[in-house]
């Protein structure tokens, strides 16, 4: 399996990184991968309640994940305990890159696939009914410098948020995208 293969596994490690440090790391249920978007499944992985003001994140909450190898974006569906959906989390990240399953050095325990996805601080909420679209760190996103060290993925990434206001704003706008 190349590094970028659409070749199936059931399971992998999303691995979220943010600026060169790994942020956290989780297991997942590969739902799809048909070579350009990849779709998981994973309980919350946080630890206890994370309560953002407009939307909390508990134990039970179920994220159903969208990656893209060549979009700056991911997209997050957060489905509560009892299947409702509470909306859409979307950060806005470099192309994800599948690294394949491998065996340790020596022949010891195999390493499974990991999905890496680096953070670029820009994020956006959609609520479940719509109502509640908003652009989150922009000010973490000032603050990194990427705009001084990398203008290329910056004007990317500013785009990718641009993109997904646009769909969010839109009637069924992501439901067309997750299709």
């Amino acid at each position: 399996m190349s590094a970028n293969s659409a070749e199936p596994a059931d399971r992998l490690e999303i691995v979220l990184v943010k600026a060169g440090r790994t942020k956290i790391r989780y297991p997942a249920e590969l739902l799809g991968d048909d070579g350009t978007r990849i779709a998981v499944r994973a309980p919350w992985a946080g630890s206890g309640v994370r309560d953002f003001g407009f939307v909390r994140f508990e134990p039970g909450d179920v994220f159903t994940e969208y990656y893209w190898r060549d979009r700056w974006y991911s997209v997050k569906e957060v489905r509560a305990a009892d299947g409702s959906v509470k909306g859409w989390y979307c950060d806005i990240t470099r192309p994800a890159v599948l690294s394949p399953a491998r065996t340790r050095p020596g022949g010891e325990t195999a390493v499974g696939a990991e999905l890496v996805v680096e953070d670029l601080d820009l994020d956006l909420w959609r609520s479940g009914d719509g109502r509640d679209v908003r652009r989150l760190d922009e000010d973490e996103f000032a603050e990194s410098g990427l705009t001084e060290t990398d203008p290329e993925a910056a004007s990317a990434a500013l785009a990718a948020l641009d993109t997904l206001e646009a769909l969010a704003l839109r009637e069924g706008g992501f439901e067309e995208l997750l299709a």
